[in-house]
């Protein structure tokens, strides 16, 4: 996790023995800032990301250690005359049974987590105006790739789900590959799954041979065909779409969307005090249902397009 932390915090150490080349405040003129310079967010006060999120995990009830992980940022970037809101969610599932589990998903989280973060300092305000899809397109897919790399190097004979959500600007990207899930949750209360769940059970639904109901208790529902680390190549999804306007998104590992019904994870969420309120609860929901496997879940919240 060093070199992720070194992307966040990290800068230039001044060399030892020598004085910092900056010059005293107190030498410098203060003149006046010419307005339309100001990026909005220093407008409207210190500059703040929009979007604010709750996280949960737990080993559940039935296992003895997490081969969860995740990680949740939300930032803001400024530059010039601009201020661009950001977040970056990512939930890894280590996969049950694989050398490694819980190496493999911690790897994973921290490959993707970095990869994105450092190629994102690198990104021009012309850049994200004219290509921006495609360039956010590639970021994410050279993010996830690196997650397998770095499963295959670290944690040989791991595998890994990985689900992320990028939000820049006014556009959402999703890489996704195994069977955590995201979700976007309306203000309705309307849930809809924006990922495919890459498992043999969803396969055989797919074609008919079974129903959701069998697919529940079936004795394959582990069984996964696209994942981290299992193969030399990969075939991620990825989804790129506008911001939707309002509501929720939820990234979760299937040890919460297996146990908790839809319409009780919406319940909990849009009722709850807090997201990180509505995080806990999800788990406890989980873990009372009978807590087979591991629970990871993170929640955005979408201020309304007023608030921005």
């Amino acid at each position: 996790m060093s070199s992720l932390l070194k992307n966040l915090f990290g800068g230039k150490e001044e060399p030892e023995g020598e004085e910092s080349l900056m010059s005293d405040p107190s030498d410098l003129a203060t003149q006046p800032t010419k307005e339309e310079l100001v990026p909005n967010s220093f407008k409207k006060g210190v500059p703040h990301s929009p979007y604010i999120f709750g996280t949960g995990s737990s080993i559940g009830v039935q296992r003895d250690h997490n081969e969860d992980a995740l990680f949740a940022m939300s930032t803001i970037l400024v530059s010039n005359s601009i201020d661009l809101p950001m977040g970056l969610y990512v939930v890894a599932d280590g996969m049950g049974g694989h050398l490694h589990g819980e190496i493999a998903s911690e790897v994973a989280v921290e490959a993707m987590s970095s990869e994105v973060i450092s190629k994102l300092q690198l990104f021009s305000r012309h850049r994200l105006l004219n290509d921006q899809e495609d360039a956010v397109q590639k970021l994410m897919s050279d993010g996830i790739h690196s997650a397998h790399e770095a499963i295959l190097e670290q944690a040989p004979g791991g595998g890994s789900t990985l689900t992320a959500i990028l939000i820049l600007n006014d556009q959402l990207t999703i890489a996704h590959i195994g069977d955590s899930r995201a979700y976007h949750i309306s203000n309705d209360g309307n849930p809809k799954v924006l990922t495919t769940d890459h498992s043999l059970v969803q396969r055989l639904q797919d074609l008919g041979q079974i129903t959701s109901d069998e697919a529940a208790v079936h004795p394959q529902r582990n069984v996964l065909y696209r994942a981290l680390g299992q193969a030399e190549k990969i075939d991620e999804e990825l989804i790129t779409s506008p911001i939707p306007s309002s509501g929720y998104l939820v990234i979760c590992s299937d040890g919460l969307w297996g146990l908790v019904p839809d319409d009780e994870m919406v319940n909990i969420i849009t009722s709850a005090d807090s997201l990180q309120g509505a995080s806990k609860e999800l788990i406890q929901a989980a873990n009372t249902a009978g807590g087979p496997d591991n629970i990871t879940v993170i929640i955005i919240q979408i201020p309304e397009e007023s608030n921005f």
